[in-house]
This record gives C-alpha cells, structure tokens and sequence, in this order.
C-alpha cells in the first residue's frame, strides 16, 4: 500500500497490482490501520482511497477464503474492517478505475464520494463463487441503486459500467480514463478547503438520511446545524462572506 501526505489531503493508494489489489486479510489490516492515523491527524481534512489503472479491488482474496473455516471466518473478524472504514470522521473520497468487484466494490460504497473512470465496471459477482456479498453488499447497494437493480447485479453476477453505475446512483461522478485520480485529488482539495467541523457534521448528517428514518435523520440533522454554528468556522465563513474576502477555517 502507498500512502501519500499533500496536506490537508492525504492519498492511499492499494498496492497488489498482481492481484488486481485483491483484500486479502493483511491488506486490510494495512488499510484501516493507515485510514485511522489520517483520521486521527487534524493536518488531513480528506483521503483519496484508489487503486491503479487496472483495478480499485477486484475482490476478497479467493485464496484465503477458500482455505479458510467459516468458524475462522467467523472469528476473525475480517468483515468488521468494512465497517471500521465506514466509521472515520474524515471524507473518503474513492478514486476508481478498472475493476471494482466483490469487496472492492463494498469498499468503494464505504466511500462519501465515488469518481470513477469511463474504465470501471462494478459489480458483485460472489454468486459465482456459490456465495453471496458480506461486507455490507446486499444493504449498501440496494440503499445506493434500488431494489430491483441490486437484485439484477447481486443474483446474476453482471457488472455495471461506470455510466450505468452513475445513473443508478452508485458513483458520483464519471471522468475520462487518464483523469480518475487527478480528478479525485481535485474533488478532496475542493473539500479540504471548506470548514473541517461543518464537512464532518454533514457527512455524519447526510449517512444518517442513508440509514435512519426520515424523522430521526432530520432531527440529527438540526441539532448538527447548532453545532455547526457554535463552531469558530462558522463565525469566520458568515464574516468573510459579509466582508466580501475568502474565509481561513481553522476546525475548531
């Protein structure tokens, strides 16, 4: 794995290029040990999580998990990292190009914004494997696309091309094939400079709309907004405004 520190953006980049970047249970270790440092660190105001050209993730590696007991599944406790990532105050923003499949694809949906290459191609293709998804697949991707389109992806095994997985609602944004980092490096630059109290309070916002019923999101969302505005970046952006300059978030 690489990481890269361009503060207040950070960029970590998984690295098994043989193996598509293919989850294996070290990676993933490597991964969330890596995400909640920059998550701990006030200097990083967002990450960019991405792959190479030719995969953001292909998927769990097969290998161990075919050599591997559901008992020691089990015990493990491997999928609790999708979860763990799902968890960070700092924006995720994923940089995707090539194959996002399986696991990759859930990592990708534990992300806050997906930029995706004209290249990528989406799915969940555990049903071939006699399988089905496990780190949160099945609930993600049904919440981000549908019902019934997620019932066609999940139980054919088909992938979506990253203009169908846009339309969906699945990826944020589609850029050419030679732009699917830069561009996200340029969308967390672009959240990076906003204030660091009011990003993190409207991503906890906007995941709560994504899990909770609608009055228990909007009443989180009006206690958020109060918090916000006891916030010294909220003094500084209402002033900059009426003194007409940009304004100098602090984050506190």
């Amino acid at each position: 794995m690489k990481v890269e520190r361009d503060e207040p953006v950070a960029i970590v980049l998984l690295n098994r290029p043989k193996q598509l970047n293919a989850l294996s249970g070290a990676l993933m270790d490597e991964l969330v040990a890596a995400l909640h440092e920059l998550d701990d660190d006030d200097r990083i105001r967002c990450v960019v999580l991405g792959g190479d050209e030719r995969a953001f993730a292909a998927g769990a590696d097969v290998g161990e998990l075919a050599s591997a007991t559901p008992i020691e599944l089990y015990g493990n406790r491997r999928i609790d990292q999708w979860d763990a990532i799902r968890t960070l105050r700092t924006p995720l923003v994923a940089a995707v190009s090539g194959y996002c499949l399986g696991g990759g694809c859930e990592l990708a949906m534990t992300c806050d914004i997906v930029v995706a290459s004209e290249t990528a191609r989406f799915g969940q293709p555990e049903i071939n494997l006699g399988l089905m998804p496990g780190a949160g697949g099945t609930q993600r991707l049904t919440r981000a696309i549908g019902k019934a389109a997620a019932m066609d992806v999940i139980l054919t095994g088909r992938t979506l091309s990253a203009d169908e997985a846009r339309d969906a609602g699945l990826v944020s944004r589609v850029v050419a094939k030679e732009a699917w980092l830069d561009e996200a490096k340029r969308v967390a630059r672009e959240i990076a400079a906003k204030s660091p109290v009011a990003v993190r309070l409207a991503k906890e916002a906007v995941d709560k709309a994504f899990e909770a019923p609608l009055q228990v999101g909007v009443e989180f969302e009006r206690r958020a907004f109060y918090l916000a505005r006891a916030s010294d970046d909220s003094t500084e952006g209402l002033t900059a405004f009426l003194e007409k300059r940009k304004p100098q978030f602090g984050g506190r």
